[in-house]
């Protein structure tokens, strides 16, 4: 089969197996493939809800994080799941945003900073499928 529509995103990080258990643990993400690379090491992980990964590329510094607004965003199973990953998150230092109750379709958000700088939201009750459903033939 061949993959059509967007099938993941390429981030830089400093800590290759830092940052698999970062995305692991607050995104529910494990590898699917890994390789050497030209400077270190490559990983595609996947939540495997459908075919898309996140492409994490071993470097020596991350000159331009994924910075606000910009970000990747991950659903979660609760509004408790949240609250304990962002208690976490804030204890490691990690936690830039509180959780937050905003109209639909946006839901229960707060977001992260990865090991890199890299911007992460975690959402419950975020309507992103109900939305684009509704919007077909827009």
């Amino acid at each position: 089969m061949t993959d059509l529509g967007l099938t993941h995103i390429a981030l830089p990080v400093t800590d290759l197996d830092r940052s698999l258990d970062f995305y692991a643990f607050y995104a529910d993400m494990e590898v699917v493939h890994r390789r050497a690379g030209r400077e270190g090491g490559v990983a595609w992980i996947s939540d495997r809800t459908r075919p898309f990964v996140i492409v994490l590329i071993e470097r020596d510094a991350v000159a331009t994080p994924l910075a606000a607004p910009a970000h990747l965003g991950v659903a979660l199973a609760s509004r408790a799941e949240v609250d304990r990953r962002c208690d976490l998150a804030r204890a490691a230092g990690l936690l830039i945003r509180e959780p937050e109750q905003a109209d639909p379709p946006v839901g229960y958000w707060a977001v992260l900073r990865d090991p890199d700088g890299h911007i992460v939201e975690l959402t419950y009750g975020q309507q992103v499928g109900l939305t684009v459903e509704g919007a077909e033939g827009a």
